[in-house]
């Protein structure tokens, strides 16, 4: 079993930044694959981006690209997603997931991930 806590979200004028931490329970954080969602009003749940169980790959959805970076601290249990350039479309709530083979495989579905964050919002206004 993984808990995992997201913070950092908040309000933030277009062309900012964020950096989004999500904080994971148990001492087998090193062995998942760790993964960014997000969810804007009256829309499905999107893949932001992920990175793999040591730090070594990483993906991202194109609309972030260049803009975001994921990264993670084993030491701390702890992943991040540093948001640069931040649009009004990229105002949503922010989940973090954690999963292990089929996030390996499948980092952007949703459905590779096992356990899932309560969400942080954010809110980029123009």
């Amino acid at each position: 079993q993984v808990q995992l806590v997201e913070s950092g979200g908040g309000l933030v004028q277009a062309g900012g930044s964020l950096r989004l931490s999500c904080a994971a329970s148990g001492r087998t954080f090193s062995s998942y694959h760790m993964g960014w969602f997000r969810q804007a009003p009256g829309k499905e749940r999107m893949f932001v981006a992920a990175i793999s169980w040591n730090g070594g790959n990483t993906y991202y959805a194109d609309s972030v690209q260049g803009r975001f970076t994921i990264s993670r601290d084993n030491a701390k249990n702890t992943v991040y997603l540093q948001m640069n350039s931040l649009k009004p479309e990229d105002t949503a709530v922010y989940y973090c997931a954690a999963g292990t083979y089929w996030a390996s495989m499948f980092p952007r579905k949703e459905t590779s991930y096992d356990y899932w964050g309560q969400g942080t919002q954010v809110t980029v206004s123009s």
